[in-house]
């Protein structure tokens, strides 16, 4: 994901209410709610079915760090969508949103040159009046 959609998601999680779960096995059990079957997520995870009803039932409680990143990366993703929701809309549709980040200007030249590139730190904010579907994160 982008830089600002990754401060997006940053600050919408400020927003939730309660925590994710943190253990592998309450994790899945999550996202087999979500997803409504081990099968599911178990294509969604790229791993077997067997291994999710595995740890569904706390049989493995420590997973791979791959599928453990995965594993954190899809529960977030699905984490309190309507908070979520919610909080985009608070921000497109009061304050507006305030863009921090840093970005490299200039031309390539010599290193020493006055032209020579520099990362500058640049902040924009963003008016209230913007649609709500230019706020989501991948458009």
């Amino acid at each position: 994901m982008s830089l600002f959609g990754d401060g997006l998601d940053a600050a919408v999680q400020k927003a939730f209410t309660r925590p994710a779960p943190k253990s592998a096995p309450a994790q899945m059990r999550y996202l087999v709610r979500q997803l409504k079957g081990t099968r599911a997520v178990a294509q969604l995870l790229r791993i077997s079915q067997r291994t999710v009803e595995r740890y569904v039932k706390d049989q493995i409680k420590k997973p791979r760090p791959d599928l453990a990143a995965r594993l954190e990366r899809e529960v977030t993703k699905r984490w309190q969508p309507q908070i979520r929701a919610r909080a985009r809309q608070k921000a497109a549709t009061t304050g507006g949103l305030v863009l921090d980040t840093r970005a490299r200007l200039g031309y390539t030249a010599p290193i020493g040159s006055t032209d020579e590139d520099r990362v500058r730190h640049l902040t924009v904010a963003l008016p209230p009046g913007l649609r709500h579907s230019r706020l989501t994160p991948g458009c």
